[in-house]
């Protein structure tokens, strides 16, 4: 059996995870359903044990503050994926985490560049998605919501089957799991 492939998400459980859940329900009905998210570490398998990178994610979570991400416009990533997502209007804090959390037993050579952003979907064909991006950049200009979002935990998660995740551990930002 392979091991499993493990990755740490941001869930955005606001209106602005709600307006991208709905859309991805809509231009891919098909696909499982997924709460909004911000991928802080892309799928890898572990230098070592899930109890050690438990270990390091919450030494290092806990020394994190909360903090808040500003979000820009859809976007693809046509030709290299028919992705539709949401570009991030303030990257920087999303790829210093990336970083700073890529090491040690979580460390792990990526597929593609570590571009920060907030997945609407991912379709089947560039035709698909080229039109998924113009209904998605219609909608986005209608949404009346903040486009500003507080990150104030992680969640670990594990793939249980191919594009299948299960929570593993939420990492709250500046404090410890100790005696939660």
């Amino acid at each position: 059996m392979q091991s499993p492939r493990y990755a740490l998400v941001a869930y955005i459980s606001n209106e602005v995870g709600e307006f991208v859940e709905n859309l991805r329900r809509e231009l891919h009905p098909e696909l499982p359903h997924l709460p909004a998210h911000i991928t802080i570490l892309p799928p890898r398998t572990l230098q070592g044990s899930e109890t050690l990178a438990l270990e390091i994610l919450e030494d290092l979570c806990s020394q994190l503050q909360p903090f808040e991400v500003a979000l820009g416009e859809p976007a693809t990533f046509i030709p290299t994926t028919p992705t539709v997502f949401i570009r991030l209007q303030t990257p920087e804090t999303i790829c210093d985490l990336h970083a700073r959390l890529s090491t040690r037993g979580l460390r792990a050579d990526e597929e593609w560049p570590f571009v920060p952003h907030l997945t609407i979907a991912k379709l089947t064909s560039q035709e698909l998605a080229q039109r998924a991006y113009q209904t998605a950049r219609e909608r986005w200009s209608k949404f009346s919501g903040s486009r500003t979002i507080r990150i104030q935990e992680l969640t670990f998660v594990r793939e249980s089957k191919k594009d299948c995740w299960e929570d593993v551990a939420e990492l709250p930002l500046g404090s410890s799991l100790v005696g939660r």
